[in-house]
């Protein structure tokens, strides 16, 4: 595996060498797609042109534009600068043509504006070392670039961009070992919205055969919507909400206006209604062509029925941004009204949970409700709406607590991707587990999630009993040693949204 051959892959466009690598062999930075600037600017992604020779694959491509919370995030580490945003990275255990590993490929999360599958928390080696498996990280556009709807451009160019890396993986991943009719899509937050998506994506059709999506945001915007936001982020720019106008300015001083606009988003309450507080103008958009419409729509059809589906959250999602926001039980009672109101399901809504959830705090009501909205209900509606449509699904919850600042994080939001990839000191995972070192549950969990994930991958059988509305709907719990399959843990939220759908999110004015 180390030698000349084993190093070196040939793919559609030309040679790639990559690295040996404790057991494994590691290939950064291979473009699927030309870089998005110039006339390629807010346009569908572009095949990538052959090249001469060898290319060397030994470092991760530049990520897409974003804010500066990016580099805030990504802590001291070093990014890597230019247009080739477009970029997948490649873990394998051999590159054998003959091996026909099950592949994985992940989507990173980020509010559809933050992201790089460069990130350390993402170094997938742990888990292609553990499952014998190929894992492949891409870059898609996020911010502007990627989910403004604009005028003379695509609409949801950053999915489109994950076709691209799909329509690789499929062209070439024979080369690295992999097997292209056993390919798993997986992805987090922003992430797991993609995946969702690409479930209802005609163009995605036949590109994977299985999907992990971990906390499924709930937020799709109606074409409406979109146009609207796109208005307001031409406005901060200077210039029309138009691809020709923007292109004008240069695509890494662009995300400073949708970073403007993210600051006030609350001044447009009585416009955007449940998207203001997100904070993030990006999203979906059911366009009607590219997404023709939610996702729960199109499972519930029967969109994604050949497909294995994986989908889950966390216990206490939304207590991340609670603390990142130093608003841990800080919540006053008309902040707790507030977010009833404009987030708890019908009229009665603030009424109905404070009915169900008697002894609860405002800071439990704010965080109870956000969760469910947000993240919650729409990972559980995914598995519901997949059974409804014939696929099947298999459901779980993180229910085992963040050991940094004395468990007051929970098993918040974010808390599986460090399990998951067993990076615990890096991105979120370094704050996660600040300070605490790496308890013996969390090594024992990362080991359950991956041999669950690969397992799934392998077979479609993450180790227990599939998703049935009808059957007690039953999930497996994850919570350290004392993970089990029980019936689904939040049924008190989930009958408060009994008879709800998950529509595109509408313009109210």
């Amino acid at each position: 595996m180390t030698s000349a051959e084993g190093l070196e892959v040939r793919t559609a466009a030309g040679a790639v060498r990559g690295r040996a690598e404790d057991g494994l062999v590691v290939f950064r930075g291979i473009p699927f797609a030309e870089p998005p600037v110039g006339a390629a600017r807010f346009q569908a992604p572009r095949p990538v042109g052959s090249w001469e020779g060898t290319r060397e694959a030994y470092a991760f491509g530049p990520p897409p534009p974003q804010e500066s919370a990016f580099q805030a995030r990504a802590g001291a580490v070093e990014t890597p600068t230019g247009d080739d945003w477009l970029t997948v990275n490649v873990w394998t255990p051999a590159t054998d043509p003959a091996a026909r590993r099950p592949v994985m490929v992940w989507i990173y999360g980020g509010a559809y504006k933050l992201g790089h599958a460069g990130s350390p928390g993402y170094d997938a080696q742990h888990l292609a070392r553990a499952g014998d498996v190929v894992v492949v990280t891409l870059n898609y556009r996020v911010g502007i670039e990627g989910f403004a709807l604009l005028e003379g451009a695509p609409a949801n160019r950053g999915l489109l961009d994950q076709v691209a890396a799909l329509e690789w993986v499929r062209d070439n991943i024979t080369a690295f070992g992999g097997d292209p009719g056993q390919v798993t899509v997986f992805g987090e937050s922003a992430g797991a919205g993609s995946v969702a998506s690409l479930l209802a994506m005609p163009r995605a059709r036949g590109l994977f055969r299985r999907a992990v999506a971990q906390s499924v945001p709930g937020t799709y915007f109606s074409a409406e919507l979109a146009r609207d936001i796109a208005v307001e982020l031409g406005k901060e720019a200077g210039l029309a909400p138009t691809a020709a106008a923007l292109a004008a300015v240069d695509p890494r001083e662009l995300p400073a206006a949708g970073e403007r606009l993210s600051a006030r988003m609350r001044e447009y309450d009585d416009r955007w209604g449940q998207v203001a507080p997100t904070v993030t103008p990006f999203s979906p958009v059911v366009d009607g062509e590219v997404l023709p419409c939610t996702p729960w729509e199109a499972l519930a059809a029967g969109a994604g029925r050949d497909v294995d589906l994986l989908v889950g959250h966390t216990r206490d999602e939304f207590r991340l941004f609670l603390a990142l926001g130093e608003q841990l039980g800080r919540i006053t009672e008309e902040q707790a009204a507030a977010a009833l109101r404009m987030f708890a399901p019908g009229p009665d809504g603030e009424r109905s949970y404070r009915e169900a959830f008697p002894d609860a705090t405002p800071t439990d009501l704010y965080e109870r409700v956000q969760t469910d909205w947000l993240f919650a209900l729409p990972s559980l509606r995914l598995a519901e709406a997949h059974a409804a449509g014939g696929g099947r699904a298999h459901l779980y919850e993180l229910t085992w607590t963040a050991p940094a600042f004395g468990g007051a994080l929970g098993a918040c939001h974010g808390l599986d991707v460090p399990l998951l990839f067993g990076t615990y000191d890096a991105d979120l995972g370094a704050l996660l587990f600040a300070g605490t070192g790496v308890p013996d549950e969390a090594r024992a969990l990362t080991a359950l999630f991956q041999s669950a994930w690969t397992g799934f991958a392998r077979t479609g059988e993450p180790g227990w009993p599939a998703f049935e509305p009808s059957g007690g709907r039953l999930t497996q719990v994850l919570d350290g040693a004392a993970a089990q399959v029980l019936p689904y843990p939040e049924e008190v939220s989930r009958r408060l949204w009994e008879g709800y759908d998950i529509p595109a999110l509408p313009l109210l004015k």
